[in-house]
């Protein structure tokens, strides 16, 4: 099958998770700064989500440019990542209402983990139609980033609810590792494929 309307599809269900989670930002009410108070904390959800969204979306965007093709496996795994990917608003939210309180942290965790889970079964199921000695294989390597990033959400699950704070630190740190460029897709694709 051709990958282009998985792609075109993917595309279109992450705009609309963006913008479910910029419309649950609610307008100040008042002319002065302090009058940000109240959505301050919305605010930097919406921040740290829409980086964990656009995170999702570059990646998923290099990994099809190394995709030859997709089959009904590999639709499934996609939908799957979707799936965790539009729950993103509706914690987002939760955690912007509620502030840093266990519950809100470790769902908003769960979420990320979930998500992760996800993109790698997606990869894995890519790989199998693909095959050790290709391109996307060679891309995707040992995929430091994803093991660790899994490992990361594991503890901010396991630790928030007894450090709401140093669980929200560790999913920012995987934010963090993420948006250190990775050139991993580049540098395959700028190479003759075998």
């Amino acid at each position: 099958m051709e990958k282009d309307r998985l792609g075109a599809f993917s595309d279109g269900v992450i705009a609309i998770i963006i913008t479910i989670m910029v419309l649950e930002l609610k307008s100040p009410h008042g002319v002065e700064l302090s009058a940000l108070q109240p959505v301050v904390r919305t605010l930097l959800c919406y921040v740290l989500s829409f980086i964990f969204v656009a995170i999702y979306w570059n990646n998923h965007h290099h990994l099809f440019h190394v995709v030859r093709h997709v089959d009904g496996a590999v639709l499934w795994a996609n939908m799957h990542l979707l799936f965790w990917l539009s729950l993103t608003p509706f914690v987002m939210g939760w955690l912007g209402e509620a502030g840093l309180r266990p519950a809100p942290v470790a769902s908003y965790g769960v979420v990320l983990f979930m998500s992760a889970i996800a993109y790698y079964v997606l990869t894995r199921a890519l790989l199998r139609i693909h095959g050790p000695e290709t391109r996307l294989a060679r891309a995707l390597g040992a995929d430091f980033k994803g093991r660790i990033s899994l490992g990361i959400y594991a503890v901010g699950i396991a630790i928030a609810y007894w450090q709401p704070h140093v669980a929200v630190a560790l999913y920012v740190t995987v934010a963090v590792i993420w948006l250190t460029p990775d050139r991993r897709m580049e540098r395959v694709l700028a190479q003759p494929e075998a």
